[in-house]
Parts: C-alpha cells; structure tokens; sequence
C-alpha cells in the first residue's frame, strides 16, 4: 500500500510523462492542398531526373517531401538520386521509409538492397531481396538477384538453397545448372560439377560447349577415357568443331597415341574457325619447346596451315618465321618476315629479325635494303644504323659504311654494348679508308672496355702486320688471341703471319702447320707456303701455292709465285 508522499510522487510523474506526451507534434494529414503543391513539386522534380539533373531533381524531391514526407513515391525518388551521386548512406533513410510505407512494390526493396550492398552491408541487402520474395506477390524471379548476392559474397551454401528454391519455382533452367556447377567448382568439389554438367548435356544434347566443358572436368579427374568419349560425342554434333579437335589432340598425347594427336591438331588447324589468336598461343607453346626433333616436322606443317587459313593476317607469317628460325630454315623464315612487315609494317622486333637474318644469310645488300626501309619507320633505332653501316662495309661502301655507323653510335650513347660493335665495324671501315689513325682508335676503344675482344685482336693485329707497323703490338695482340682460342685456324694463321712479319719463321710455321690441319682455306694453305720458301723449302712452298690456287680464293701474286718459284709480296 503506497504512503500518501508515494502517491503524490507516483501521480507527479504521470502527468509529467502526459505532459511530454502532449508536447511531441502529432504529424497532420496533409491537406488536398498541400498535396496537391507537393504532387506539382514531385513532377517538376522528374522533369529534371529525366534530364539527368540530378541536383535540381534532388532539390524539388526535398521540398516535395517536406510538405508530405510520408510519401513513399517521393522517398523513393529521394533514395534513388542520392544513389545515383553515389551516396548510398544518404539513401539508406528514404530507401527503408519507402519500404515501411508501401510493402509491396518490387522496386522500393531493390532500392534498398542496392544502398545496403554500395556500403558493404550484405546482411541487410540479403534481408531486403528476403522481405521482397515475402511480401510482394508473384516476385519469385528475384530469387536469381538474391542468388547473385550471395554468389558475390562467396556465401556458397546460401546460394545453392536459393538455387533449390529457384528449382522448385521454374525447374532446372540452364544458366542455373550453369551457376551451380561453378560453385561447386569453386568449392573444388569436381563429382558435384560433374553431375551438373550431366544434366545439361541431358537438356542440351546439341551445345558443343557444355560437352568440351564436361570433357574437361572428366580430364582433371583423370578420367580420360571418359573425357575422350565426352568429345566423340561432340563432334558427332558438330564434326568440324576445331576446339572438340583441339581437345581430342590432347588427350590422345595425354594417352601416348602421338599419331591421332596429330591427325587431331592438323584438323584443328584446318577450320578458319579457329581464330589467328588461339592459334598462335598453341604455336608458341611449341616454339618454347623448340630444338625437339619430336616436334618438328608437326610444328612446321601447323605454322603453314595457320598461313593457309588466315593469308591476311600479319601475326600468321610471323610465328612461322618465329618457328622456322629456330629450327634452322632462316631464309624461309626471313621471307616470311617480309610478308608479315607488307601487312603490319609497325613491328620493330619483326624488322630486327629480319636484318639479323639478311646477316646470318651473308646477304649484305638485302640487309642494306630491309635497313633502309626500317629507317624510314624507326630512325632513332641505332640498331638498324649497325646493320646498316655493316651492309655496306662488307659491300665495299666504306664511305657509306662510316657514315651510318657513326650516325648509329652517335644514337647509342648510353649503350655501352652497343657502342662496342660499332667501333668494331668503325674501326674495319677506317682501314678499308686507309684512314688508320681513326682506325686504331676504334680498336682501342673496343679493346678499352673488352680487353679479349676476339674480332678486334684478330682484326687489328693483322692490319698492324699488313702495315708494318707497331708490330710488337701486333704479335701481342695475336698471342692472346691464341691463347684464348688455341683450336680456331683462322687465329692461328693470324699469329703465323705477325710471327712472320716480325721474322719469326720457324715459330710462324708451327702455328700454320696447326691452322692447316685444321683447315682447308686457300689463305692459310698460301701462307704456309710463303713461310716455307722464307725458310727454304722452296719444291714445298710451291706445292702448297698450287692447293690454294685450286681453292680460287688465293691472292693476286699466286700464279706469279707459282710459275716463277718464288715469293711476291
């Protein structure tokens, strides 16, 4: 029983708490009038979302709303434009007050399931799509965003029940064995992917791509044999398939049958339908494998079949020369370069391929020609200024030679390398200019930062002894070269000749008599006859001038040697 203090106390309490009550504003019903401006302000606010306005439509909504802010279409509006400006907290207010006042409208849920997923907030966007499916009639077809959302969240298993309602509602549609089977892939449960992929074969025995996707399930469970029955089935639909031929060649690679491997790949190469760029991907897989005499021949008959089947296009020849080379068919491969330049001339590696090969092929005015045309496109490229200047060298051109090998180093600055192999080429063209005080400089330079240059020391060293001087130079230079290449007969008949200008003809002819055995070429067979009429042996010295008369390569004086039995020099 309260005491009379308690019950005034109890009763003070009652009517302050009726007291609040009574100050908290009641929301009036809008007056006809009041609805009225607020529809106009509401209309003119679309005018402007139609226009893509979204800052005046923003502002009319705003006064809309606050003359009737129970409106759900106006809080719907309000949700949307602030979505559309990329602020999906400010939308998240108007988005759920849509909701609250008008439950079964599709679009206000959707609303809300996008301002909850823009902030990360998957738990309540999942709500959302659930609240949809529960209290708008006939709205199963948003079971597949649900399933979407759970799929971009890795909630797998919430995926698959919606997958199962999904089912239950419109049977085993194929986009949703298409989904549940990634999942399961995803999850690496490849038997569940599996009896997927089954049941569409089963619904769509004539889709190529679900039986080479079932093939390849069955092949990453070592089921090959099933894999290749998968793919005979396919190309019982579609016999021309190239990816069913493709897939087919490896597997039977896979079960040692190199034969049908083979067969398989060539009829996949055959079909046009096989683009230039699958093409290609598989041909370089082959050129990484390369040198493989296994390969080979199957390797170039694909290269000639991708030509065949796409004439026009650049990356085709391309490859081919990529492979030819390689496997040694150099001047295939650099004609098939050209072809590729004819088509797509912007390729700089494909223009150094080809001057590197003109070089391989000894052809010098061919790489004076495809240098010059490369000019044109690549100017600054030093590259093509060395090919260039060294076309012409070995032409005989050597003021052109000069003239694009300096313009080339003179590029080349800052590339030490490269800046080496043009003095190397700097340094022959000088000579042929007789212009020897900038010849040895070039040597020197090379020598300065590759001290075993082999060119240079070959090079220089028998230039000095053509030219009589610095001869000690020389036959050092020479001495290491020798050293380093103790078995090259090219090296040793240049050390002989230093030995010999320095009179050194008992030394100069032990190392030709190495040189000789080792080689057959008309000069050192005639340097070693000259070496031994120096120390005598006159009847030898002729013998070995007729063997290099018969190579044709000998020097002017030969026949005047021989006819006369004595040495001119």
């Amino acid at each position: 029983m309260l005491s009379a203090e308690q019950g005034m106390a109890q009763s003070s309490r009652k009517k302050a708490k009726a007291d609040r009550q009574a100050s908290v504003p009641v929301q009036a019903e809008p007056t006809e009038q009041e609805k009225q401006i607020s529809e106009a302000l509401f209309l003119d606010g679309m005018k402007y979302f139609m226009l893509e306005d979204y800052t005046q439509a923003l502002q009319l909504f705003q006064k809309a709303y606050t003359v009737t802010p129970n409106n759900a279409a106006i809080n719907y509006k309000l949700g949307e434009v602030y979505l559309l400006q990329k602020d999906p907290k400010a939308a998240l207010p108007f988005a759920q007050a849509a909701v609250t006042q008008k439950k079964d409208n599709p679009y206000y849920y959707l609303l809300l399931a996008q301002a909850h997923a823009e902030q990360n907030q998957f738990d309540g966007a999942a709500q959302a799509y659930n609240s949809l499916l529960q209290n708008v009639p006939n709205s199963d077809e948003y079971l597949f965003n649900l399933a979407d959302l759970y799929l971009s969240q890795a909630r797998y298993d919430d995926a698959l029940n919606t997958y199962e309602r999904i089912e239950k509602k419109f049977g085993a549609l194929e986009q949703l064995l298409v989904s549940r089977q990634q999942i399961y892939l995803r999850q690496k449960n490849i038997d569940k992917a599996i009896q997927e992929g089954e049941k569409l074969l089963a619904t769509n025995p004539t889709e190529v791509r679900y039986f080479l996707a079932q093939a390849e399930l069955y092949n990453a469970s070592k089921k090959t044999d099933k894999a290749i029955e998968i793919i005979n089935r396919a190309l019982k639909v579609e016999p021309n398939n190239p990816f069913a031929h493709l897939m087919l060649s490896d597997l039977t690679r896979q079960k040692g049958n190199k034969a049908e491997s083979e067969k398989q790949v060539r009829l996949a190469f055959k079909s046009p339908e096989l683009d230039i760029d699958t093409k290609v991907r598989i041909l370089v897989d082959f050129i990484r494998q390369l040198p493989n005499p296994e390969i080979e021949d199957i390797a170039l008959e694909l290269v000639d079949l991708t030509i065949q089947t796409h004439p026009e296009e650049a990356k085709a020849y391309a490859v081919a020369a990529d492979l030819q080379t390689l496997v040694g068919q150099k001047e295939i491969a650099r004609n098939n370069y050209l072809k590729a330049v004819k088509l797509d001339d912007s390729h700089f590696k494909i223009w150094q391929q080809i001057v590197l090969l003109d070089a391989e092929l000894s052809q010098h005015e061919a790489m004076v020609k495809h240098s010059e045309e490369a000019l044109e496109l690549f100017p600054n490229q030093a590259v093509f200024w060395f090919y260039n200047g060294t076309g012409h060298l070995i032409s005989g051109n050597f003021e052109k030679a000069v003239k694009s090998l300096e313009h080339g180093k003179r590029l080349s600055a800052n590339e030490a390398e490269l800046v080496t192999q043009f003095n190397m080429q700097l340094g022959d063209s000088y000579n042929s200019l007789k212009d020897y005080k900038k010849s040895d400089e070039a040597y020197e330079a090379v020598l300065a930062q590759d001290a075993d240059n082999e060119h240079v020391l070959n090079n220089y060293s028998y230039f000095l002894s053509i030219r009589n001087q610095n001869l000690p130079k020389a036959k050092k230079m020479a001495e290491h070269l020798v050293m380093l290449h103790p078995t090259n007969p090219t090296y040793l008949d240049t050390y002989a000749w230093v030995l010999y200008k320095n009179g050194e003809y008992e030394a100069a002819r032990k190392y030709l008599e190495q040189a000789v055995a080792l080689s057959d070429d008309a000069t050192i067979v005639e340097h070693y006859g000259d070496v031994l009429y120096k120390l005598g042996k006159q009847e030898e010295a002729v013998s070995q001038w007729q063997k290099a008369k018969l190579k044709g390569e000998a020097s002017a004086f030969i026949e005047k040697k021989i006819k006369d039995k004595k040495l001119y020099e």
